[in-house]
């Protein structure tokens, strides 16, 4: 069993397949009796639970509140911003009825016709025109702004082509909702974001990220302005990762949401907006994760040391666990999560595949032959290094390492992200790069009719114009025409 756990496809073989296959034995979600939606196990969702926690903790440091708005976003809301209901039309489910009958023919229920919504209601895609609704009673004067809110919650999106976390019907989300009195305030506001989730993403997932603003063709559905962070997975796609939204006062005028300024006049409000999915969870996975199973960045492993004790009886046993329990207690106090799993229904051997498989950061084997020595096993799963140390003193030695893990994924994951970044001066070079994965900088004229025909032929995009880097001026790969500046195309998921 334990050799069955670890027999994933390779990712070099068929790295989808390999994405499937972990996100199962790792015991992170399944699929569910409805198509295109997950049930993410307690596993996976601790993982998430670690994420939400510290994501939530950083945004009231903001100043941000969280608050909770309705599912159910009456139709007619979403015809107020022509770009925004045209870019979430195709993907919108739909309640028309509010009743069920049982069938005369006594085939069960149906749908009861007497029972039919005078208008219908749209399942949140996302949350914009029932906020700014809301905002509409609650915003009267310029004393009422900032109006800084967040909601954690779930939207659907109905998705033809599905992917566990990468890409289901409904998934988990935050949205952040913010409104201003200034185009100055808003902009700051939507520019903190970004870069909140930048240093989430490389301080707790340990994943390097490239800030950028989206193309007009690539932002939100009736943004001004979408700032985004891009990171590159294992297989040479980009995976959008986070997203901030400057609004402008499109949604304010769309829902007449005004302020009485200071100097006593009318105005409409300035908003942005921003979220993370559960989409991180694929990105986690993704960067990390090797042919053995997940690997996860200590900051956000729900379990970071196992122990896992060997022993022939029951004496054994309780020798072990005596003289584990204090130093499970050290490692506690030290703010470390701890595993200590003496369960004799499954053989070690089990136990190490399941843990390997799971990502724990580091397992601690000891058996009663360590004990007299006053020794234990040690292994890191970022390396799979095993050692054999001194049990004294290991406590502020596993603190050390574990902060030691989560550097060297880091490094680890920029290495390869510098690695498959390429920089192109022709359209030849860039559809032969294309192919061969990573992030390519090239020259772009700034059309969306370039940027399309790029996709068509490529299907590649642009990720982002970047906020940082090389600002030279230079001529489009593909028509000739000046470029400001190089841009980051990559295929993605």
């Amino acid at each position: 069993m334990a050799k069955e756990l670890k027999n994933f496809t390779k990712r070099s073989d068929n790295y989808s397949q390999w994405y499937n296959e972990l996100v199962v034995k790792a015991d992170l979600a399944e699929q569910s009796a409805v198509r295109g939606c997950m049930v993410i196990k307690p596993y996976g969702y601790a993982i998430w639970e670690k994420m939400q926690q510290t994501l939530d903790k950083m945004f009231k440091e903001t100043g941000v509140q969280n608050a909770y708005f309705p599912l159910l976003i009456p139709k007619s809301f979403l015809c107020r911003e022509a770009e925004h209901v045209e870019g979430f039309a195709k993907e919108c489910a739909i309640v028309t009825h509010y009743r069920l009958k049982n069938d005369p023919d006594g085939n069960g229920v149906i749908v009861d016709p007497a029972a039919k919504l005078e208008e219908e209601l749209i399942v949140r895609p996302t949350s914009e025109t029932i906020i700014w609704g809301t905002y509409k009673n609650w915003i009267h004067s310029w004393r009422d702004l900032p109006l800084l809110c967040n909601q954690w919650a779930n939207v659907m999106r109905w998705e033809m082509r599905t992917r566990m976390f990468l890409r289901t019907s409904e998934f988990l989300w935050q949205e952040g909702h913010c409104a201003h009195a200034t185009a100055e305030e808003s902009e700051k506001r939507t520019v903190q974001m970004i870069n909140l989730y930048a240093d989430f993403a490389e301080k707790y997932m340990a994943m390097p990220v490239i800030q950028g603003v989206k193309s007009e063709t690539e932002r939100f559905a009736g943004a001004v302005n979408t700032y985004t962070i891009e990171a590159l997975m294992q297989d040479g796609k980009a995976l959008q990762s986070g997203t901030s939204h400057n609004l402008g006062q499109n949604f304010a005028k769309a829902f007449d949401v005004t302020f009485v300024n200071k100097e006593n006049k009318p105005e409409y409000v300035w908003a942005n907006s921003w979220g993370v999915s559960t989409r991180l969870m694929g990105a986690l996975i993704m960067t990390h994760s090797d042919d053995n199973g997940l690997v996860l960045p200590p900051h956000l492993a729900p379990i970071q040391v196992v122990i896992v004790p060997i022993y022939k009886d029951e004496a054994g046993r309780q020798a072990i666990t005596e003289k584990i329990l204090p130093f499970i207690d050290e490692l506690k106090q030290l703010g470390i999560s701890v595993k200590y799993d003496d369960a004799d229904n499954k053989r070690p051997g089990f136990k190490f595949a399941d843990y390997e498989v799971k990502g724990v950061p580091v397992r601690l084997a000891i058996g009663q032959r360590d004990l007299e020595n006053g020794t234990v096993e040690l292994m890191r799963r970022d390396t799979l290094e095993k050692e054999t140390v001194e049990f004294e003193g290991l406590a502020g030695k596993i603190r050390t390492l574990l902060e030691d893990i989560q550097d060297n994924l880091y490094k680890k994951a920029l290495a390869y992200r510098e690695k498959m970044t390429y920089t192109v001066d022709t359209y030849e070079e860039f559809k032969e790069q294309i192919e061969k994965g990573g992030f390519i900088l090239a020259h772009w004229d700034g059309t969306p009719e370039t940027e399309e025909k790029i996709k068509e032929e490529t299907k590649a995009t642009i990720r982002c114009i970047p906020l940082k880097g090389d600002t030279t001026p230079g001529k489009c790969m593909v028509t000739g025409k000046p470029s400001a500046r190089r841009v980051i195309f990559a295929r993605a998921y």
